[in-house]
């Protein structure tokens, strides 16, 4: 089976740009989060906007979506010719993502334990990640990073100190020789110096 390294940290962090450089440097297999293909993404985030119910409306959907869709790019990974990278990932969307939006309201207690059954269910047949590379930087550089992208944002610099704290709980769980923390606030835009860490400790 095919070894598997998930970038994961908050929306804004780099994680996209880091696989970008990791598989430009090396021969890697590699999936991205491909929000804009997604099916109840842009609805999910067009109806957060909105009152009472209507904003919950696409909520479990996307989750579940996503979940499915994590699960599947792992199955495809473990079986690719080269080490495989993930932007984010299975553990990322549930830990951080599900987690977040149950804590907002937009997914309630049934709907979230649905996620986590399914998540849960999944692991059983899926083992977890060789790799963690958890990225990190200050509010500040995670706020202007997410101001500078062209792309769809449910969860907003508002959010990255509670999503910050659910992904910590996770990483708690994972041991030191799987996960690998890196401080990307002062890194280019091509992510050069941590794409070449990351390389030298593979």
């Amino acid at each position: 089976m095919n070894k598997l390294i998930a970038v994961v940290g908050p929306s804004g962090v780099g994680k996209t740009s880091l696989v970008r450089a990791l598989s430009k440097a090396g021969d890697f297999s590699v999936a991205y989060e491909q929000h804009a293909e997604r099916p109840f993404q842009s609805l999910f985030a067009e109806s957060t906007s909105g009152t009472g119910k209507q904003y919950k409306r696409y909520a479990l959907a996307n989750q579940l979506d996503y979940l499915l869709f994590r699960a599947e790019q792992e199955k495809a990974l473990r079986a690719a010719p080269h080490i495989a990278l993930t932007d984010g990932g299975l553990d990322l969307d549930f830990h951080g993502f599900t987690r977040l939006f149950h804590a907002r309201g937009w997914l309630d207690d049934a709907e979230f334990d649905l996620c986590r059954r399914f998540y849960i269910w999944n692991r059983e047949f899926l083992p977890p990640p060789d790799l963690v590379i958890a990225l990190n930087a200050p509010e500040e550089t995670i706020r202007q990073r997410l101001a500078a992208r062209n792309r769809i944002n449910i969860a907003s610099e508002d959010d990255t100190l509670l999503f910050n704290k659910f992904l910590e709980e996770w990483l708690d769980t994972i041991a030191p020789h799987q996960k690998m923390r890196m401080d990307v606030s002062g890194e280019g835009l091509d992510f050069s110096r941590s794409a070449q860490l990351i390389l030298g400790r593979l």
